[in-house]
């Protein structure tokens, strides 16, 4: 009975040792795809990205300035918190589903769908009050004082209304898409506030 024991013990001590091993192997893997997931060279990794909106971001003030600081795809398009991060990547699943099926693999293709591409987006940004922004955009650290006038007016009405980043900035980082509504373009600002 002694040695039953005792050899439970052992097989229990290896299997838990190789549950161990397994899980910081996992871990270790989830993580890794993680962050091999979050690159710019991965978003472009496919065609409609690179010939479509990577093209056209190349061209703005996010990819280079003045000061040398870039912002890359996922600094804008993933959360940062690890738990917002993991329901993008779910729900990222879907743009894998819609790359196997070819939904905007031309440039017409993906031209179509632009308008409601960019207003999903739009939604996410307004609706998680641009917090993908506001990981390098801070409203505490502005300097008011250094932005032109017309910029230093529209902050402040913009911030007094309740405004977020995306309301007045769409177009900042990609061209606006055709057909759009003047519901979809929020960024004026009444005058009465």
């Amino acid at each position: 009975m002694r040695l039953i024991v005792d050899l439970a013990r052992i097989c229990n001590w290896r299997i838990l040792l190789l549950f161990f091993v397994l899980g910081v192997l996992f871990w270790g893997g989830f993580h890794w795809s993680l962050a091999a997931t979050n690159t710019e060279s991965f978003c472009i990794s496919c065609h409609e990205m690179k010939e479509n909106v990577f093209k056209e971001y190349q061209g703005t003030i996010h990819y280079t300035n003045r000061t040398g600081v870039r912002a890359s795809c996922p600094d804008c398009h993933v959360p940062k918190e690890w738990q917002h991060m993991i329901v993008r990547k779910i729900k990222a699943s879907n743009e894998l589903w819609h790359k196997f099926l070819g939904t905007i693999d031309t440039v017409e293709k993906f031209e179509s769908k632009r308008l409601e591409l960019a207003r999903s987006v739009w939604k996410t940004m307004k609706d998680t009050d641009s917090r993908e922004c506001r990981n390098c955009h801070n409203y505490n650290s502005m300097d008011f004082t250094r932005q032109g006038l017309r910029a230093f007016d529209l902050h402040e009405r913009g911030f007094s209304q309740n405004k977020t980043c995306i309301d007045c900035h769409k177009g900042i980082a990609h061209s606006m898409p055709k057909g759009m509504t003047l519901q979809d373009d929020t960024s004026h600002i009444n005058d009465d506030g």
